[in-house]
């Protein structure tokens, strides 16, 4: 019976031993955001202005490809509203204005047009 005794003290000292460790290394396994470099998002973002709503642009001119061509991807295609932070009124404008300017050549329909003649170029 007495060796019993030590044995389960034995038996019970790792087990203690390894419950303090453990606690020390669950905190360590689980970082926190902060810890890991990203930025944390606190509250809601500022909604951007449409640009030609902030300027009061009335009217979007077809002829201006200068202008255009922020609207348009490396791609040749017409960027989105979220992406242009355009309202729905001015991006349905700038669409129009977009496909105007493609059919009279002063802006590329595609990248294969972009790499051709180059953005923009003055005919």
């Amino acid at each position: 019976m007495e060796n019993e005794v030590p044995q389960e003290t034995e038996q019970e000292e790792p087990q203690a031993e390894a419950s303090p460790a453990a606690a020390e290394e669950a905190p360590a396994e689980q970082p926190s955001e902060a810890q890991e470099g990203r930025p944390r998002r606190r509250g809601r973002f500022r909604r951007r202005v449409c640009s030609m709503c902030e300027n009061k642009i009335s009217f979007v001119d077809y002829k201006d490809f200068n202008f255009l061509r922020r609207f348009i991807s490396d791609r040749g295609r017409i960027e989105s509203r979220r992406k242009s932070g355009t309202c729905a009124k001015h991006q349905r404008a700038l669409a129009q204005a977009i496909k105007r300017a493609r059919h009279l050549a002063l802006l590329p329909y595609t990248a294969d047009h972009i790499r051709i003649s180059g953005v923009g170029s003055y005919r």
